[in-house]
This record gives structure tokens, C-alpha cells and sequence, in this order.
């Protein structure tokens, strides 16, 4: 059984030459969007971390193979088969290596593979987190668990809107995250810019960024950085709006008996229907602005790793 990362040539040649990765999420192509439009937004995160000077590199499980940047043949297979993929986080790693089988990967999994791999910048959507009701449920995403172990800076426009964002906050302050606020003082709320809760620290240059995260890791101090980037002023949805629609998809969840993995999938495919696509939208903009964040972080560190 081979558990190392297989690597495309693209990314195995950046890597030897201490240029700029961007890792990228599979779960976004099988889980979060619908075909073809995650097809479509997976290409167009790979060229708009092209476009800012680094390599993308998207992450998932390929016949029990972990895989740092896929073929185009590869994501069009996740796209397709979409939810019938394995969605795979940190418990379930073990399991599809050993099956052999394929899975699409999470935050937290995606954070794993990057960081065997060498990569330490990652650009998502947002970030799991604290679920609305975690007090009788329990329902903590894994992903706050990778980001307090796993040394890989996360560009991503905060977590996602259908959650608890105070209580995520205070779970990621108690295990030492720190949440960087991209050109804002405020941690974005997914769709909308401003949650109305704030940042650890606001950061105005990706090589401000950069310089945190190599003095964190120099000082010895593992885990992961969050750095909350704004959706695009011009693709916002008014917090009163996603507030709305997203009481109605967690009360259509309720009565449905989802919970678990299904629940943000289905959360998300909901508030697309509600929204009347203005959600998808929204997501698609957001998380191709992340990309490009992302390529200019990933661009500064290498400078400063090689300096």
C-alpha cells in the first residue's frame, strides 16, 4: 500500500523549485455544486491561481491514491458522479487508502494532503465550523480540529453562513487559530462581508500574511492560520437575506431527518433554490477570489522561504 501523495508533474516540478501551490478542495466539485457548474468553477480556480503567478493543486482520493493536483478527466469524473462520491474527511482517509476506492476531500482532508505533500497554502469556499444548535447535537465540524494541528494557511471568505460563527470563533481562539482579517476588520460571513463579529488582526499586503505564517511556524507553534477574505462587494447577499432563507433550509433539514455530512450539501442546494441561484453565484465568486488571495500568500512565502 502506497500512502504517499502522488503528484502531477506541474506541482512535483513547483514544489522541487520552492515556487508558489495552491491546494484546492474536491468536495467543492462533488458536493458543492451542481454539474456543470462545479466542473466549471474547479477549471476556473485552476486559472485564477495561474492568472496570480502559482500552481494549483487539487486534492482528493483516486482509487486509494492521495492526489495533489488532478487531470482534467479527473475532475470532470468527480463533477459527474457528484454526490455518489465518498466525501472524505480526516476519519475517513484511512478507509478509502485502504478500499482503494475514491473520495472527494473536505477542508480537513484537503489540509492532510496538502501538508504531506509540502503546501501550505489552501483556498476554499468557507470553512466548516460550529453547527446552530452544537449545545444538544454536538455537531463540530473536523475541519476546526485540522486547522488547530495541521500547519496549512486557509484563505476563505470565513465560515460558512449556516453556522454558529460566535461559537466557531471561540473554538478556534481556545485551540490557538488565528483568524486574519484580509483587508477587513470584520470576519466575513460566506455570502455576506461583514458577520458582525471581529478578527484576531487585520492584514492589508499578502506578504504581511506571509510573514505571519512563517514566524508561526518558526516559533514551533503547529496548527493552521484562517485568513477571512470578503466575498466581492458586487456578489454580496444582505445578511438579512441569507439569514431568512437559511432559517427555512435548516428547518426543511429538521423535518427531513438530515444531519451529519448530508447536512451542508443539502443546506447548500437548498439556499440555492431559495435564493434562486443567486447563492451559487455568490459561492462561485467568492471562492475564485479566495484562489486568487491565495496565489499571492503562496507567492510571498516562497519568496520569504527562499530569502
Amino acid at each position: 500500500m502506497d500512502t504517499s501523495v502522488a503528484l502531477n508533474d506541474e506541482v512535483a516540478a513547483a514544489l522541487a523549485d520552492g515556487r508558489a501551490v495552491v491546494a484546492l478542495e474536491s468536495t467543492i466539485i462533488a458536493h458543492g455544486m451542481p454539474w456543470p457548474r462545479n466542473v466549471e468553477t474547479a477549471l476556473g480556480l485552476e486559472a485564477a491561481v495561474r492568472a496570480h503567478g502559482a500552481v494549483p493543486a487539487t486534492i482528493a482520493v483516486v482509487d486509494g491514491r492521495l492526489r495533489a493536483g488532478l487531470t482534467v478527466a479527473q475532475i470532470e469524473r468527480f463533477g459527474r458522479d457528484g454526490v455518489t462520491v465518498t466525501k472524505v474527511s480526516r476519519r475517513d482517509l484511512p478507509l478509502v487508502v485502504a478500499r482503494g476506492t475514491t473520495g472527494a476531500t473536505t477542508v480537513a482532508a484537503t489540509m492532510i494532503v496538502a501538508e504531506l505533500a509540502g503546501i501550505r497554502v489552501f483556498a476554499t469556499g468557507g470553512i466548516g465550523g460550529v453547527h446552530r444548535g452544537a449545545e444538544t447535537t454536538f455537531d463540530i465540524s473536523a475541519d476546526l480540529q485540522e486547522l488547530a494541528r495541521t500547519s496549512v494557511a486557509v484563505v476563505c471568505a470565513g465560515a460558512k453562513s449556516i453556522l454558529d460563527l460566535g461559537l466557531t470563533l471561540e473554538y478556534l481562539e481556545m485551540h490557538g487559530v488565528p483568524v486574519l482579517g484580509y483587508r477587513t476588520d470584520r470576519l466575513p460571513a460566506f455570502y455576506s462581508r461583514d458577520s458582525g463579529l471581529g478578527v484576531d488582526a487585520r492584514i492589508e499586503t499578502a506578504g504581511d500574511i506571509a510573514r505571519v505564517m512563517h514566524a508561526k511556524w518558526r516559533l514551533g507553534l503547529d496548527g493552521g492560520l484562517v485568513v477571512a477574505n470578503p466575498i466581492p462587494e458586487a456578489h454580496e447577499i444582505p445578511r438579512e437575506r441569507i439569514e431568512r432563507v437559511t432559517e427555512l433550509a435548516l428547518a426543511d433539514a429538521r423535518s427531513q431527518g438530515i444531519t451529519g455530512k448530508a447536512l451542508t450539501p443539502f443546506l447548500l442546494a437548498r439556499l440555492n433554490e431559495l435564493t434562486g441561484g443567486d447563492s451559487l453565484a455568490a459561492n462561485v465568486a467568492l471562492v475564485t477570489n479566495n484562489a486568487a488571495v491565495a496565489a499571492a500568500i503562496a507567492v510571498a512565502y516562497a519568496a520569504l522561504q527562499r530569502g
